[in-house]
């Protein structure tokens, strides 16, 4: 796994190799405005997260997950602020995302 001291190193890093697709949390599936899909929880798995903690800001809290579709058509970057600031998700979807932070 590779080493990135910022956010956007990570995203550009993932893309690079071949995570070229942006998902987004839709409350208990992820989405991709690119291509117009849409994964379950049972449809996907997390390849690789990069958690990154703000010094003096919390809004700086981010995490990033390297997505692969279970079939391996799509490939992907999610990226998804933590705490406070985290978004309103199933619980389901929540359990997977929450299980790669450790």
């Amino acid at each position: 796994m590779e080493n990135y001291e910022t956010v956007v190193d990570a995203i550009n890093g993932l893309k690079d190799r071949g995570y070229v697709l942006d998902f987004n949390i839709a409350f208990d599936k992820i989405t991709c405005s690119q291509d117009g899909s849409c994964l379950n929880p049972s449809e996907f798995e997390i390849m690789e997260t990069y958690r990154f903690e703000g010094e003096t800001n919390p809004s700086d809290e981010d995490v990033v997950y390297a997505i692969e579709s279970k079939d391996r058509q799509q490939k992907g970057v999610l990226t998804s602020a933590y705490g406070i600031y985290a978004e309103d998700v199933d619980a389901n979807l929540l359990k997977k995302l929450s299980f790669h932070h450790e």
